[in-house]
C-alpha cells in the first residue's frame, strides 16, 4: 500500500519519493538494507492522514477483537 510519486536516477543513486502508510514502514529499514546490501537510506516525514480502506479496516478490527478475547 503506497504511491510512488517520483523516481530520479543520478549515476548509481536512485531517489524514490512515495507516500506510504506508517503501518507499512515497520520493517522497511531491514528490507531496504537487505535489497541494497546495506547501502540504502531513507528519510520519512508526515504528509497527511487518510482513511483506511474498508477491507483493511475490517481486518484490523477483527484482529483487535481476537486480541481482546484472548486477554479475557
Amino acid at each position: 500500500r503506497g504511491r510512488v510519486l517520483d523516481m530520479v536516477a543520478s549515476g548509481r543513486n536512485h531517489i524514490v519519493k512515495a507516500q506510504v502508510p506508517l503501518a507499512e514502514m515497520a520493517n522497511y529499514t531491514n528490507e531496504l538494507r537487505s535489497i541494497t546490501s546495506g547501502r540504502g537510506t531513507y528519510t520519512m516525514a508526515f504528509s497527511h492522514y487518510e482513511e483506511v480502506p474498508n477491507h483493511i479496516a475490517t481486518k484490523i478490527i477483527e484482529e483487535r477483537k481476537r486480541e481482546r478475547e484472548a486477554q479475557q
